[in-house]
């Protein structure tokens, strides 16, 4: 891997930080970290909440400070909303807030009035993040503008599952219809195929109602792509940037999470997502999943995130621009210079991405130019940062410890 070349930008307004603002413990989130490194490289001042000391985010250079603020989706709002405020307090000034998952983008929405002295962030319609990011939701919104999705059933009660089971195509994918209550109330741990209608009456056995549970029809992988979409919107709802690429891997493979994939031009799933956004009369950064359904000749949409994507730095233009950096020059009212996406530039998730490719040795690699602007950048991995990647490191090898080490107490080994 070798460091790019990108031109150095003017115009930043550094006397704003950025802060990263998360709901939950998830140390091993690489989105968080290039946030700090896009905006420090700058020059621009970024705080982010942390788990601890010696997290990723916390050891990068390009960290002013982090402020160490354990949360949990299960804390109530009056706790949140308390932490959230010293952490106002602390930084001094009023920050632009970066959420970096939903629970925290649905709090910062609709929490605004209460946030307003130490936070900025997008005006969107306060109870939009939430509808967005509900699965219910979402195919509501989509219904009402016209966006195309996979037949999905919202089963509320163990009868409505098996009446749902006599049905339907197997296999199909099930997922939690609000995922801020996977730490509470889950149906599935995350995304998951399920192939059978026994399997799925199985899984439900566990389910209490009313059931968080999203029966999803499940467009085949073969012969498609996954696609993102990734952007910002002003307070308009007009598209300051948006970007489309390619999800090449995924954990869990076929649905999951993306672990590499690449920029790619497509024009059609910029004008579909950007329509919708705006028809919705969405603000903010945003992370969009479709995938290409060759039966109907459509995209349909899969996921939206109402706050940036982890892996929004496969995504810049050659001015210099993506997501993060878009978005503080909008709200400290700066103009974003005009650019093209950098095609074919790329992330690999070092960790997730291992799995994947053992897990599914059969998907290839795609090839891409042989340029130092666009080959794969590392998810943790920087050389003007190295610290982060050896503290990604130390976390993923003890997680892996602690479970074998539960593997080991629950299938203990037995001597002759």
């Amino acid at each position: 891997m070798s460091v790019s070349r990108r031109p150095r930008i003017a115009g930043f307004d550094t006397s704003v930080p950025l802060v990263v603002i998360k709901i939950g413990a998830y140390p091993l989130h690489h989105g968080g970290l290039h946030a700090i490194r896009s905006l420090g490289r700058v020059g621009v001042p970024v705080y982010a909440m942390t788990e601890g000391r010696l997290t990723p985010a916390a050891v990068s250079r390009y960290l002013t400070s982090g402020i160490v603020a354990p949360t949990s989706p299960a804390d109530p709002d009056d706790v949140l909303l308390e932490t959230l405020v010293d952490v106002g307090r602390r930084i001094g000034r009023p920050s632009i807030a970066l959420p970096t998952d939903d629970e925290a983008s649905i709090f910062v929405a609709e929490h605004g009035p209460d946030l307003e002295p130490w936070f900025i962030a997008p005006p969107v319609p306060a109870e939009l993040p939430r509808i967005a990011a509900s699965k219910r939701g979402l195919v509501e919104l989509g219904r009402a503008h016209g966006a195309p999705m996979p037949a999905a059933a919202f089963p509320t009660t163990h009868r409505d599952v098996v009446e749902f089971a006599d049905r339907a195509m197997f296999p199909i994918v099930v997922k939690n219809v609000m995922p801020w209550l996977r730490w509470t109330a889950p149906a599935v741990a995350s995304s998951q195929l399920v192939a059978t209608r026994d399997e799925l009456l199985t899984l439900a056995d566990g389910w209490a109602a009313p059931t968080n549970a999203i029966l999803q029809e499940y467009i085949p992988s073969d012969g498609t792509n996954d696609w993102i979409y990734q952007g910002y919107f002003d307070g308009d709802s007009r598209e300051v940037v948006g970007f489309t690429g390619v999800k090449y891997r995924s954990w869990p493979p076929g649905f999951g999470v993306a672990t590499y994939g690449r920029a790619h031009q497509n024009p059609t799933l910029s004008a579909l997502s950007a329509g919708f956004l705006a028809a919705v009369g969405y603000c903010g950064a945003v992370d969009m999943d479709w995938r290409y359904d060759p039966r109907d000749g459509h995209y349909k949409l899969l996921d939206f995130n109402p706050r940036v994507g982890a892996n929004f730095s496969m995504f810049e233009t050659d001015a210099g621009i993506d997501v993060v950096r878009a978005m503080h020059r909008d709200l400290t009212g700066r103009a974003i210079p005009a650019g093209t996406m950098i095609e074919g530039q790329g992330i690999i998730v070092e960790h997730l991405d291992l799995v994947s490719r053992v897990k599914s040795p059969r998907t290839p690699t795609p090839q891409s130019p042989r340029s130092g602007r666009t080959r794969a950048r590392l998810s943790w991995l920087a050389w003007d940062d190295p610290l982060p990647a050896a503290a990604a490191a130390a976390l993923s090898g003890s997680a892996a410890a602690s479970k074998l080490g539960a593997l080991a107490r629950r299938n203990p080994a037995r001597t002759p």
